[in-house]
């Protein structure tokens, strides 16, 4: 009786030491994937809603106001907010994320008047110089090649 415990003792040993290998395995091995800080090209999601988008005049058709991912976590569509005022009467259309260019430079002046008064100024000096794209988590501005009233002839975006 004696040796049918100590072997069931020994199985039972040997069996835990086995799932508790595997455990430290699977472990080693989510805590090798996870990101332990931000790396070069990597966005926030939270930071690209309100992002301006711009078209290929450089006028501006509207902002993001949410991001469409598919089961896997890849963007699938932007939801652009297009006209309005103070949020209400805004058309919401998708258009697929890869369709929209991305810069980290700020859209140019369409006048020459602002661009002048804020390099002699000293303000909105933003509006003239490009920023680095080390250091931010999201671009200046999107662009999408697409008039206001192309984006409001759209089908409307439900959610």
């Amino acid at each position: 009786m004696k040796k049918y415990l100590a072997a069931a003792m020994l199985t039972t040993a040997l069996i835990g030491g086995a799932a508790l290998a595997q455990t430290a395995t699977a472990n080693k091995t989510a805590a090798d994937n996870a990101a332990a800080a931000h790396r070069e090209g990597e966005w926030r999601g939270s930071k690209l809603v309100g992002i301006n988008v711009y078209n290929d005049a450089n006028e501006k058709i509207g902002d993001i106001n949410d991001i469409i991912l598919d089961k896997s976590g890849k963007v699938e569509n932007v939801i652009l907010g297009v006209g309005g005022f103070l949020g209400m009467g805004e058309h919401y259309v998708a258009v697929a994320y890869d369709q929209l260019k991305w810069s980290n430079e700020p859209p140019r002046s369409n006048t020459a008047s602002n661009t002048n008064t804020a390099r002699t100024t000293g303000a909105a000096t933003a509006t003239t110089e490009s920023r680095k794209a080390e250091g931010y988590w999201y671009p200046d501005h999107a662009i999408y090649n697409a008039s206001k009233d192309q984006l409001k002839a759209m089908p409307q975006f439900k959610y």
